[in-house]
């Protein structure tokens, strides 16, 4: 996979998760599929305004959609999410590493002060 797909995947995901009505969403497929209308109930805006949101969701990779019948259910894609989680466990793994090292440094100097 070429670096710029990841970065260019990555900003679409955060940039969408930075809306905290696209966070409820997910919230709530976490749990488990869902239509438009279901996922509409707790909010008080449209239904069209969360179809949007929807689409931004999907635009970046983290919810799709399936056909049964009639209905339309929005599933998140655990795949997306690992992913984000992935990028950022990354750097979360660095910065407990460098401050293992400061504590083991100020360890060594509290033990010289003795």
């Amino acid at each position: 996979m070429v670096v710029d797909e990841l970065d260019e995947r990555l900003d679409r995901a955060f940039a969408a998760l930075a809306d905290p009505v696209r966070r409820a969403l997910i919230a709530r497929l976490s749990r488990g599929e869902a239509t438009v209308n279901e996922l509409a109930e707790p909010f008080s805006i449209t239904k069209q305004a969360v179809s949007r949101h929807i689409q931004v969701l999907e635009a970046a990779r983290l919810i799709t959609r399936s056909r049964d019948a009639q209905r339309r259910p929005c599933h998140l894609n655990a795949a997306a999410l690992e992913e984000l989680t992935s990028w950022i466990d990354r750097y979360r793994l660095v910065a407990e590493q460098r401050h293992r090292r400061l504590d083991a440094v100020l360890e060594s100097m509290k033990e010289q002060d003795k």
